[in-house]
């Protein structure tokens, strides 16, 4: 929601196209130049970072309010996203967590008791991984800043976000190794070295040189090209690229990485 106008519509009749209780995070995980980062968001109201998250429209289901959430907080569309947890312990969206006074200020509006928005709200995870560099953050009406943050430099989180940031990252680093990503965050050709390291940032462990690359080739996810880089006098490694039908498969039905 971009304008005063649109927040004021949604604080007054948003129940008549959102589910009340219910709403979904977006844990959207990025990569780039050998490093994983996390996209957070900063709320004028309650001052604290948090995940991309909103309500789930009426009209939608979960799957496709995470991308919505998604391609309106980062810009992108068509990512690969896997829901990872419910989360729905009592008190976790207090409103005792939100600045009334700061909400009047910028939009004239003090929730009361009888709202839509101040009942218990349960909200479903989900993850995703993009390449940093296709990304456009976005910040909306009721958001300071939404940008990137490494993943071992992350500040305090708002509400239980640092509980859905560390179960977002075990559910990705366990998927990592079922479902193959990567075809958008490497070059269309890459050396083995490069994929090594990639699983290597993404799973936060060090992988055989050898053992996890020709793991790949034998499931038939990466083919060789008669092609090598030219790295001058030093041993010239040879090219690499995912099979597409492969990759496609493999990512609908799940396969075993190690």
């Amino acid at each position: 929601m971009e304008t005063l106008k649109e927040i004021q519509d949604f604080f007054h009749n948003g129940y008549v196209d959102y589910r009340p209780n219910l709403t979904v995070d977006c844990a959207i995980f990025g990569y780039h130049g050998g490093e994983l980062q996390l996209l957070l968001v900063k709320n004028k109201v309650f001052t604290k970072w948090c995940l991309p998250g909103g309500y789930v429209r009426k009209d939608e289901n979960l799957d496709r309010a995470a991308a919505r959430i998604t391609a309106e907080r980062a810009g992108l569309e068509n990512l690969f996203l896997k829901q990872f947890k419910t989360f729905g312990e009592p008190g976790r969206n207090s409103p005792r967590s939100v600045d009334g006074d700061k909400l009047l200020e910028l939009t004239g509006i003090r929730i009361s008791e009888e709202s839509w928005l101040t009942g218990e709200t349960a909200s479903v995870g989900f993850y995703s991984i993009t390449d940093m560099v296709n990304a456009n953050p976005k910040a909306d009406f009721l958001s300071s800043e939404c940008r990137w943050f490494s993943i071992d430099q992350l500040p305090p989180l708002g509400f239980d976000h640092d509980e859905m940031v560390r179960e977002a990252l075990f559910t990705m680093r366990m998927h990592l190794y079922h479902f193959p990503i990567g075809k958008n965050l490497l070059p269309a050709k890459f050396t083995l070295k490069e994929i090594r390291q990639f699983y290597e940032v993404m799973s936060g462990k060090q992988l055989n040189a050898s053992n996890f690359p020709n793991k790949l080739i034998s499931l038939g996810l990466i083919v060789k090209l008669d092609e090598k880089r030219n790295i001058g006098a030093h041993r010239s490694p040879t090219y690499y690229k995912f099979d597409d039908e492969v990759y496609e498969g493999a990512l609908s039905e799940g396969l075993v990485l190690v």
